[in-house]
């Protein structure tokens, strides 16, 4: 069912995850719990928002919950925002931790040292 908004694959050693479209609090929930079945055994995990369209604060307490998750197991994340956009946006207007937003995957992945 959340195939619509989210798919997984790897870079590295990282799970990249793929979200797209609307997260809200229509489907922040569901994709939520296919993120964290997904990333539980992760060594590193990239989330790559820029094909985002919009990003409401379920959204943004979704992407909390999961960097601290993160934090707290001491595995690495990273957002890929791209350059502008909603998710970058929402985020920055969050106040949300900027040392993990990134432009690029490329940049993602060199920053987590993968």
């Amino acid at each position: 069912m959340t195939e619509q908004w989210v798919s997984f694959s790897r870079r590295g050693v990282a799970e990249l995850v793929h979200l797209k479209g609307e997260i809200d609090l229509a489907n922040a929930n569901d994709i939520g719990r296919a993120i964290v079945a997904r990333t539980t055994t992760a060594d590193a995990v990239v989330i790559d928002l820029t094909a985002v369209s919009f990003l409401d604060s379920a959204g943004v307490r979704l992407l909390d919950f999961i960097v601290g998750d993160l934090d707290d197991r001491g595995k690495p994340i990273r957002l890929v925002v791209g350059e502008r956009g909603p998710a970058r946006m929402t985020l920055q207007l969050c106040a949300f931790r900027a040392d993990l937003l990134t432009t690029d995957l490329d940049k993602a992945a060199a920053e987590l040292g993968r």
